[in-house]
């Protein structure tokens, strides 16, 4: 096998919706873990806003997958 590069962990909490929307994307393009595919949508996020920064003194509850 590979080496691993990733050093770090992440945990992260979902809500329900949040998740079943990770799982259904993760499935339709065939993603082989949840992980991969928070990394692949990380990747795009990222790209798509040109490297997003937060601004500092944000707290979690601004961020969230869906607006519930």
């Amino acid at each position: 096998m590979g080496e691993l590069t990733r050093g770090q962990r992440l945990q992260i909490m979902l809500s329900p919706a949040e998740l079943r929307a990770l799982d259904t994307w993760r499935f339709n393009t065939r993603m082989p873990s949840r992980a991969s595919a928070i990394r692949e949508l990380l990747k795009r996020g990222l790209a798509a806003d040109g490297f997003f920064e937060a601004e500092e003194g944000l707290s979690s509850k601004n961020f969230s997958i869906l607006n519930d």
